[in-house]
């Protein structure tokens, strides 16, 4: 499922707030808990909205890396993809997440869950780098 995202500007009332400083996962600060202003998702998750979309991911394939059955990605279809990025493909007419890789014996897309099939991307395939993903939203 393919969507856009971004929207019309927000006053700020209306926006998320943004904690003035990191949460540490290990024991509370007593000096915390204070917030440094509003937050527009938006600019801190997009770095060009019109050409940003949330793909929802269906699949285990890519658990190593943190993405899981259900979570959304922030993919955008400005970027250069890079070895090691990971991407939305079109792979023959098929959608897939995955990790790229460029090399001196051509391109494959890797899973990071050892029980899928690396796609090796022979020279007839019909391959398109529709997005490289920047986010990973997943429910806690």
């Amino acid at each position: 499922m393919l969507g856009p995202v971004g929207g019309p500007e927000r006053p700020d009332a209306e926006l998320a707030q943004r904690a003035a400083e990191a949460v540490p996962a290990g024991f509370p600060s007593p000096a915390q808990g204070y917030y440094d202003g509003p937050v527009d998702l938006n600019r801190h998750l997009m770095r060009d909205p019109s050409a940003t979309f949330l793909v929802r991911v269906s699949g285990e394939s890519m658990v190593g890396a943190g993405i899981f059955d259900g979570d959304e990605l922030v993919v955008d279809r400005s970027l250069d993809p890079v070895d090691g990025s990971v991407v939305v493909a079109v792979v023959n007419g098929e959608l897939t997440v995955k990790r790229l890789r460029r090399g001196p014996g051509g391109t494959s897309l890797h899973p990071e869950n050892p029980a899928y099939p690396v796609i090796t991307v022979a020279e007839h395939d019909d391959l398109v780098v529709w997005g490289v993903v920047t986010r990973c939203l997943h429910r806690v």
